[in-house]
């Protein structure tokens, strides 16, 4: 089994587990070796609430690589600031079966520094 097919295995185990409602919803981590996409997902409704990624140009023209910590911390703070500015507080981590490590613990602590709680 390749590396690629595990983290599928670990995202689908996690997500059997945990599901983003309209009280608290869940924040959905995707990183390629380029960018860092990140949602707040409502699972029930089936909507993106929030989004932000290292392709937008409020991130893209601060950063120079769209793949690093930096840029995952940069990410997590424009998200954390939407997701403010629409009223959520509260949301449940979904790493996507990534190993919180790295790019990923980037973005949990810069939502956690912007009052997100999870």
């Amino acid at each position: 089994m390749d590396k690629r097919s595990r983290r599928k295995r670990r995202h689908y185990r996690v997500r059997n587990k945990i599901v983003g409602t309209p009280e608290r919803p869940r924040v959905n981590v995707y990183r390629s070796l380029k960018n860092i996409y990140v949602q707040i997902i409502d699972d029930l409704s089936g909507h993106t609430l929030v989004s932000a990624s290292t392709l937008e140009p409020a991130v893209k023209d601060s950063i120079k690589n769209g793949g690093n910590k930096e840029a995952a911390r940069k990410v997590g703070e424009v998200l954390g600031d939407r997701a403010l500015e629409k009223g959520i507080k509260d949301v449940i981590f979904d790493r996507g079966g990534y190993k919180y490590h790295g790019r990923v613990k980037e973005i949990a602590e810069a939502l956690r520094e912007k009052g997100l709680n999870f």
